[in-house]
């Protein structure tokens, strides 16, 4: 074989051997690619190794109330929120609901604040469950000082053997009887204004009885300031809303909870007679929990106003609405929560949004805080593990140089 052969053969090799490198590496660069492109699809929902072998439910900015039943849920809130080992963290007096009945209980949990300050628990019509008689018991409230030193108070239809059993029990029990829900949300609003000091607040949040899924945000501001819930259709202003806004001389401060698929504007102009309307909306159930979140009256001093780091949320599933009532008390002590609404099982864009936009950041110390928080209301069933990671990554305090913890030494 001559030279220039030789030459030429080893050239051949030596490109042939370029080109599989090369296609080697293309193919690399494309699995490392896919990869990638793989972790950010999931992001942190990519470690399903994660929700297993763990020994709690909590993370380190979030309380869950591992419960589905609404029952359990309102008995674990209570039980989160009133120590009761001493008189100062004992309620005064327990609000008993019935389960299912959440056109009467919504504007009930308005009795949880002072002067009651105590938690919504359920039973049902002709019974009380164990777990909940056990919790009142353990609460061993000490009766309101404003109402005569009751101690639980019945909201509906109950059967008599029900407060008769309470009574067997030494309990001094009083009861706000109705089935029908303006009506009975304008008894619960006298029912305030006489046990606690005889005057009407002059602010009243409005809702559509018609639509849980816009309204049920109310309940954590009721549970938290004094305004009530009165009800309304779609359509229309039942006779028993429009007694209860006129005790306020028609110049109530009223604040309308929900889009006009749930409050029509007519209502809205009708509403007018009785005082001043704002309207607080948003198109879904989960922008319209943001907007009443993020609302505030300057002139009224009304309204959640979380706008900036540094506070407490409940996030419950618009699907478990008793459970959601129940938890309002989160509202009331500790943290005083506003309620967020979770359409599906995962985070949405607009509570994604709204979450990262109240990122608690600090300049020197994490120690310098703020801090915030969140109580998820359900199980893993409800609010899987996952979403709740998403939560506490937004929650948690970072940088306010964007950088990480480890870049800034801590």
């Amino acid at each position: 074989m001559s030279r220039s052969t030789r030459f030429f053969a080893s050239l051949s090799c030596i490109l042939a051997f370029s080109l599989i490198v090369a296609g080697c590496g293309e193919a690399t660069g494309n699995n490392q690619a896919e990869a990638t492109t793989d972790h950010s699809k999931h992001g942190t929902h990519s470690n399903t190794a994660a929700a297993k072998g763990r020994l709690n439910f909590n993370t380190k900015n979030i309380t869950r109330i591992n419960q589905d039943d609404a029952v359990r849920v309102a008995v674990e809130t209570s039980q989160t929120i009133w120590p009761a080992t001493s008189n100062k963290n004992r309620p005064g007096t327990v609000l008993l609901g019935i389960k299912g009945s959440w056109k009467i209980n919504l504007p009930a949990v308005t009795l949880v604040h002072h002067p009651n300050n105590g938690p919504l628990l359920y039973a049902e019509k002709d019974r009380i469950p164990e777990v909940t008689l056990q919790e009142i018991q353990r609460l061993n409230p000490t009766g309101s000082k404003m109402n005569q030193g009751v101690q639980v108070i019945l909201i509906g239809d109950f059967a008599n053997k029900v407060r008769q059993q309470l009574e067997k029990h030494g309990w001094k029990v009083d009861q706000i009887k109705g089935t029908e829900p303006a009506q009975i949300a304008k008894e619960i609003d006298a029912y305030y204004a006489k046990n606690s000091g005889g005057k009407f607040p002059n602010g009243v949040v409005i809702g559509s009885m018609d639509a849980s899924e816009y309204t049920l945000p109310a309940a954590n501001w009721i549970s938290h300031m004094p305004e009530p819930l009165l009800y309304v259709n779609k359509d229309a202003i039942p006779q028993a809303t429009m007694d209860a806004l006129k005790q306020r001389n028609n110049k109530a401060n009223i604040y309308l909870l929900g889009p006009e698929k749930s409050v029509s504007n007519k209502v809205e102009q009708q509403l007018q007679a009785y005082g001043k309307v704002t309207r607080i909306s948003g198109e879904t159930p989960e922008e319209n929990a943001i907007a009443f979140a993020k609302f505030k009256d300057s002139t009224t001093g009304f309204g959640w106003g979380i706008t900036k780091p540094g506070h407490g949320f409940t996030f419950n599933r618009v699907n478990r609405v008793d459970a959601a009532i129940a938890s309002a008390p989160f509202a009331h002590l500790g943290k005083h929560a506003p309620m967020l609404l979770l359409q599906g099982a995962e985070l949405s864009n607009p509570l994604h949004k709204y979450l990262m936009s109240l990122q608690p950041k600090y300049k020197k110390e994490p120690t310098e805080g703020p801090y915030s928080h969140a109580f998820l209301i359900g199980t893993e069933k409800s609010i899987p593990f996952s979403t709740q990671g998403m939560i506490d990554e937004m929650l948690e305090i970072v940088p306010e140089s964007g950088e990480g913890h480890e870049a800034m030494g801590h």
